[in-house]
């Protein structure tokens, strides 16, 4: 078997599929046509671009290869939640850059009614150290390609049916921007998968910079972890909270229109007498004042050595119920795929139950 790494086509703009034209000896037309046979045929091998000439497919196979690789496990739970496993390096590919590789991520597909949305990873694990994430327990061990972000696509049985995609999993997007950026440029793109940027939503702790790019260059949703509205509290928990203080980030969110082509909205998970009571809310009210921005009220799912525990139902919509009267919309997440460790803050890369 041939072990040679090769560059995988998956994850390539069209502008850089024009440099592999150019080096197969191709016309820059044929960019088009690898790009058609890859993002919107989606063929796995190289042969089965028929419209190349033998000779160019041949040269391909010999230093390129599609990029798509099947997840190494599937665990599944009782409420129709599947969790993936990929491996991020092996025999012909390697996904991971500025890490020390071979560490496995994880993709959540979240089926609900009309609705199929993957919750995918941009690394694997993560520099951030929140003290309730299991992924940032784990560490950082590198951060994925475009093609390692998009094999979480293009590689499970329900690719095709999805109607959504949230950089929710593995990982901060803001720490990869660049590759992020590639990523949802070839997923909005016409030559590309052509999804509408509001099919998207990309989640961030807060790293100002990266933010900035993405929103001055896309228009995808954007979710902003938040967890409590007081700083000292929320560098407790978030150490970014030092570099990144939310507020500065709730100061660059309202230079943006979230009232009509995109949406904003605050993640906030909740923990019995730590965030949960109306003091807290009404700083939340605040905080967003000025931002057009909606409250996802999380329930928290218990991980080792961390002493919190979840809010009661009560306790919840008692404090959604508050921000709904300041004028603020807010709901409580659905949770899914708590069985499997695919719920919110779960996601470890070590495959359980896959």
């Amino acid at each position: 078997m041939d072990s040679k790494i090769k560059k995988p086509l998956l994850g390539m703009t069209l502008d850089e599929l024009k440099g592999v034209a150019e080096e197969a000896g191709l016309r820059p037309f044929a960019a088009k046509q690898m790009a058609r046979w890859i993002y919107t045929k989606r063929v796995t091998d190289i042969g089965e671009m028929t419209d190349l000439p033998k000779a160019a497919r041949e040269w391909l196979m010999e230093n390129y290869t599609v990029g798509v690789v099947a997840p190494k496990g599937a665990a599944r739970s009782t409420d129709g939640t599947v969790k993936y496993l990929f491996a991020t390096s092996g025999a012909g590919f390697d996904f991971l850059s500025g890490g020390a590789g071979g560490r496995d991520v994880e993709a959540v597909y979240i089926p609900d009614k009309d609705r199929a949305t993957l919750c995918v990873s941009s690394q694997a694990g993560c520099k951030m150290g929140c003290r309730f994430c299991m992924t940032g327990r784990q560490g950082f061990h590198g951060s994925l390609t475009a093609a390692g972000i998009l094999n979480q696509i293009f590689a499970i049985p329900e690719s095709e049916s999805l109607t959504n995609l949230v950089f929710m999993g593995m990982g901060e997007p803001m720490d990869n921007v660049d590759e992020v950026l590639k990523a949802v440029e070839i997923l909005t793109a016409p030559w590309g998968l052509a999804w509408s940027p509001k099919r998207i939503t990309v989640s961030s702790i807060g790293k100002i910079n990266g933010l900035r790019e993405l929103l001055d260059r896309t228009k995808v949703h954007v979710a902003i972890s938040v967890h409590t509205p007081f700083a000292d509290e929320r560098e407790d928990l978030m150490p970014v909270e030092k570099a990144y203080p939310l507020k500065k980030v709730m100061e660059l969110m309202r230079g943006y229109d979230f009232a009509h082509q995109r949406r904003l909205s605050a993640e906030y998970i909740m923990w019995r007498g730590v965030n949960d009571d109306f003091k807290h809310a009404d700083a939340l009210a605040r905080l967003l004042k000025g931002v057009d921005c909606r409250v996802n009220l999380i329930r928290f799912h218990a991980i080792p050595d961390f002493p919190y525990r979840s809010s009661s139902t009560e306790v919840m919509e008692a404090f959604r119920d508050r921000l709904n009267e300041h004028g603020v919309t807010a709901t409580i997440r659905a949770s899914r795929g708590e069985d499997i460790e695919a719920a919110c803050g779960m996601l470890s890369g070590k495959g359980k139950g896959c």
